[in-house]
């Protein structure tokens, strides 16, 4: 049986990376499982053809795997921090080592440009390295007690199980976010990837299975779990995964939310974000062209990133809306892996219905549309997920504006008088994720970044609002989740902290002064 791949090139990348036409849907790092669960079909957006099929794990399998993970944490915890660094160093060498087929998967299965396939495992080789870091650093408090001869102290210990659910936007980077800094942190890991990209998470648990072998690593620290909602339903009841880090649409995350809770576990959420520059008068348009129009378009504005509104100050909104409207109309719409081309196709058909209804309301709401969208089809096109990045004139109340679409149409609005008024549209959304201002004005600067301005997570002068740095936290407010991955001191959410008191006295003083004869 030989994968059914058409591309180019595809089927020797895919054997690089062990990737089968029919592929077990359940692994805990040096098992894989006979799935029997029902076969889910990968089907690339770039050409419409199937690229090869797993069978999806069972009940049965996720109560073995998450087994082994606890036996595996019982072992991994024990393992001094920077010798599990040294273990996620090795795997950054791999990864690079794997870099140029894997990029060319997560293209060819997902859609994004080759060019942001391979940005998007350069960002695992780096949050790799962060990791490695940070497994020297994995720092408490010490503070003074208010007792003689007493010393208090604060120490992170490992939570356990991080239960992993990750969206297919970015099928590879936001797993190596989390796993990268919850190994170093003495955890273990279940990943439920979504089903709609799950050779790349094979892909990526080989990659992984590679380096924790050659490291007498416990089975069980690296575990995948291939399946639909019901896997993630499971994950998020289970008691034994003291924490669920989520990615995804709001509506999934609010019910992880709901279930983490109700057994008071913890979660991680990164979910939806409807992001906003404003354009003041004093901005630079050769910044504000490249970095709006990258926003809009990058992904195909399957980016939880990604720009969905521009707010335009009325002075400029006409010559900016005019250059942005040129801009569009140099676009290069096309398979991904040519890197000819800016923009490749949406994740599936469903996507493609999303982004014509969301077009056909803005209209019925008010709005005007001023670069015509559409679906194209002929030769390159025919998987039917190609559609041409759309521009629209709105109001920011719109029921359409204030939803997230996951596709590239973008939406201008103007605003009058003080950045002020700029800031209460960019604020007057559900999502709280990324956002950014263009200006040259320090005062305008200034009042985005304060406690009064932007009320997302990211806040951004003078570059877009798509992407992130790894040093920095990554994650939004509102209806994002409020969950921070990446860096900083991100990866406490990965541990327990304690507080710890030492009596090096030879007596015991009671608080308040209470004392008891005895």
């Amino acid at each position: 049986m030989s994968v059914t791949a058409t591309a180019p090139g595809i089927q020797e990348t895919l054997k690089t990376l062990g990737i089968e036409a029919i592929n077990r849907g359940a692994s805990t790092g040096g098992h894989w499982f006979n799935t029997r669960g029902p076969q889910i079909d990968s089907i690339s957006p770039v050409d419409g053809q199937l690229i090869a099929s797993v069978h999806a794990a069972t009940e049965a399998e996720y109560e073995a795997i998450i087994m082994k993970a606890q036996e595996a944490f019982k072992v991994w915890r024990t393992i001094p921090a920077p010798k599990r660094g040294e273990v996620v160093r090795q795997l950054a060498e791999k990864i690079r080592e794997y870099k140029q087929p894997l990029g060319e998967l997560v293209s060819f299965e997902m859609g994004k440009s080759l060019q942001e396939g391979l940005g998007e495992v350069q960002e695992m080789i780096d949050i790799c390295d962060f990791a490695v870091g940070l497994s020297r650093q994995l720092y408490g408090l010490t503070m003074h007690s208010e007792r003689p001869s007493h010393r208090m102290y604060e120490q992170y210990h490992p939570i356990g199980i991080v239960g992993i659910i990750s969206a297919f936007n970015f099928p590879v980077a936001v797993w190596n976010w989390n796993t990268a800094l919850a190994w170093v942190c003495g955890d273990v890991c279940v990943w439920k990837p979504s089903e709609k990209t799950p050779l790349t998470a094979i892909a990526c648990q080989k990659i992984a299975q590679e380096v924790f072998a050659a490291n007498d690593v416990p089975e069980g620290v690296s575990c995948l779990l291939i399946g639909d909602a019901e896997i993630g339903k499971l994950m998020s009841n289970d008691v034994r995964v003291p924490l669920v880090s989520a990615t995804g649409s709001t509506r999934m995350g609010k019910a992880v939310s709901q279930a983490v809770g109700a057994r008071l576990g913890k979660s991680l959420l990164e979910l939806g974000g409807n992001n906003a520059i404003i354009i003041a008068p004093s901005a630079d348009l050769k910044m504000v062209v490249p970095g709006a129009v990258f926003g809009a378009v990058g992904t195909a504005g399957q980016r939880c990133t990604s720009t969905r509104r521009l707010i335009i100050h009325e002075e400029v909104y006409d010559k900016v809306r005019d250059a942005i409207v040129k801009a569009y109309g140099q676009l290069k719409i096309g398979n991904p892996l040519d890197q000819n081309n800016h923009v490749g196709p949406l994740i599936d058909k469903d996507a493609v219905t999303a982004y014509e209804n969301a077009l056909k309301q803005v209209v019925a709401e008010g709005g005007k549309v001023i670069v015509e969208g559409g679906v194209l089809s002929g030769e390159g096109y025919e998987s039917g997920c190609y559609v041409k990045p759309a521009i629209a004139e709105a109001e920011n109340h719109f029921q359409i504006v204030q939803h997230e679409t996951f596709a590239p149409v973008m939406y201008l609005m103007k605003y009058s008088g003080g950045v002020e008024n700029a800031i209460a549209l960019q604020n007057g959304v559900p999502q709280g994720l990324s956002s950014a201002i263009m200006t040259n004005n320090l005062r305008e600067a200034e009042a985005f970044l304060a406690a009064t301005g932007s009320d997302c997570g990211i806040a951004n002068v003078n570059i877009g609002t798509s992407g992130a740095e790894i040093g920095g936290a990554f994650g939004g407010e509102k209806e994002t989740g409020g969950g921070r991955e990446s860096g900083s001191d991100a990866w406490k959410v990965y541990m327990r902290r304690q507080t710890n008191t030492i009596n090096y006295s030879d007596s015991l003083p009671l608080a308040q002064g209470i004392k008891f004869d005895l």
